[in-house]
């Protein structure tokens, strides 16, 4: 259990800063509605958003996940020097490739109105990437303090050019337009000061790790960064995959579901955002995989290895449970916001958020699991894992969006992190065998699904009463409470703060 202790300790200083990370950029994205009356105004900086994550895949080529499996057995400042050499070089050899093709992304992106956002992608790109292996060093190192300062600081300064140029700034100007900000502030650019942000946090960001970058060495070993690729060659494979899988709809819905442009913009940048609000499940994914991998890694040479993988998952699983029924049994709360502050049509195909949420839940499993390739060298399986992932995506997405339109979007999310996430389980227990508790993590995800549908039924009884969904919707989550604090007694008493409610 002290191995429990130590990633619940990790994961709660890498865990907090990313939660504020994650949670206030989205906060910042989901303010879209109250800054855009209309959904089809944000459709090309959905796009833009769209293609940023499954570029980033190829930008970073799995050097990430390479520095913490190799940091194990080899010299950590070469290590460092050599990654970081090839990721300067190979970021800059990107970004002249994008932006020669910038017209032809242009195009093909639908970008006409807006070219300029193409050049700011390529920006946002060079210079996050640039922060990768900074912030994998912080992390294998156990420097939480400055990674957390780094995030944190980094997602207000992006927060506040937002507020300042899409809020404070036109108001000022609407009162006095001979104001010396008139000089800084150009109204055209309207949503696409979120690209803005975006590039000055990552300044700021390149800015606070300058001590971490200065540490790289102009020493290159072409032997260890053969070795290297060799191990990442089909994590370049799995992320590409990953991010086909998890942006695809989002990239191609206004391409491909069979409305006039100005309705496929519409429904373009509504399911932007019930995806949005889905993601709220993967916030406390992202926090932990920022404490698990170097964890994970790091516990891979003890004897009892796996069982810990074991009761990692256990806690993990349980943790997502808890995050879909807060946004499953408290949906009505997130529309009674937008319907308040904004235009009804931001509440459009809201019922497709649970099933894209409890998607994400399958995801965050399938991260857990895929630890088995990773720690025996096996990473062609997860590119075939992620390839065949990404092939239901694209299927599944074509034919559905014109049918069921965000609901069949959801339903292809679904349906390829479902298939990951048994298939990883199927190979793993073959070739690095866990002993996951799978019946009783399986009750676990039941339960809350029909815990969810029981509050569906019972709101649907008594339509448009907020009181009776929110009541409802707290005494179904506290049975949920009691009944894994029943069953889990045992394991909550050893863990740290919350071990305090439980007798042994």
């Amino acid at each position: 259990m002290s191995g429990i202790k130590k990633l619940v300790g990790q994961t709660l200083w890498y865990g907090v800063p990313t939660i504020a990370y994650r949670f206030l950029g989205y906060l910042m994205n989901m303010a879209l509605p109250f800054f855009i009356e209309m959904p089809e105004e944000t459709a090309d900086l959905v796009q833009v958003y769209a293609m940023i994550p499954f570029l980033n895949a190829v930008y970073a080529y799995g050097l990430e996940t390479s520095y913490f499996k190799f940091s194990q057995t080899h010299d950590k400042t070469k290590l460092y020097s050599t990654l970081s050499i090839s990721l300067i070089i190979s970021t800059f050899f990107f970004s002249i490739i994008l932006w020669l093709c910038r017209g032809s992304i242009t195009s093909v992106a639908h970008l006409n109105e807006h070219p300029e956002y193409v050049l700011w992608m390529i920006g946002i790109l060079a210079i996050d990437n640039l922060n990768t292996l900074p912030f994998a060093k912080l992390r294998q190192e156990n420097r939480p303090k400055m990674y957390a300062f780094a995030r944190v600081a980094a997602i207000f300064t992006n927060i506040g050019v937002v507020i300042f140029f899409l809020g404070i700034v036109p108001s000022i100007l609407k009162k006095n337009p001979e104001s010396f900000l008139s000089h800084f502030y150009f109204p055209q650019l309207g949503i696409g000061y979120y690209l803005v942000g975006n590039i000055i946090e990552n300044i700021v960001t390149l800015i606070i790790l300058q001590k971490v970058i200065r540490q790289i060495k102009l020493k290159f070993s072409f032997k260890l960064w053969k070795e290297v690729m060799k191990y990442s060659a089909p994590l370049i494979i799995v992320g590409l995959g990953g991010m086909v899988n998890d942006v695809l709809s989002r990239l191609i819905y206004r391409h491909v579901v069979d409305l006039p442009i100005q309705q496929a913009n519409h429904e373009a940048g509504i399911f932007a955002n019930i995806f949005r609000l889905a993601l709220l499940t993967t916030i406390m994914i992202q926090a932990f995989r920022m404490a698990a991998e170097p964890f994970f890694f790091n516990q891979s040479k003890n004897e009892n290895a796996q069982l810990t993988y074991a009761r990692v998952m256990k806690f993990f699983v349980i943790v997502c449970c808890f995050m879909f029924l807060f946004i499953g049994l408290f949906l009505d709360v997130f529309k009674w916001i937008f319907l308040t502050f904004s235009n009804k049509h931001w509440v459009e195909g809201f019922g497709a958020i649970p099933i894209l949420a409890l998607g994400n839940i399958f995801l965050g499993i399938y991260y857990n699991l895929s630890i088995w390739y990773k720690l025996t060298n096996k990473n062609t399986y997860g590119a075939m894992i992620t390839i065949v992932g990404a092939l239901i995506t694209i299927v599944l997405n074509i034919l559905l969006i014109p049918k069921l339109h965000y609901y069949g979007a959801a339903i292809a999310t679904f349906s390829c992190y479902f298939f990951m996430m048994v298939s990883s389980y199927k190979l793993g227990q073959k070739h690095y065998p866990v002993p996951y508790a799978v019946k009783k993590l399986s009750a676990y995800v039941f339960l809350a699904v029909l815990l969810y549908l029981s509050h569906l039924g019972l709101t649907q009884l008594v339509k448009d009463n907020l009181s009776f969904s929110i009541t409802t919707g707290l005494i179904l989550l506290a049975i949920f409470i009691r009944f894994i604090g029943k069953v889990e007694a045992k394991e909550f008493s050893n863990l740290p703060v919350v071990g305090r409610f439980y007798k042994k």
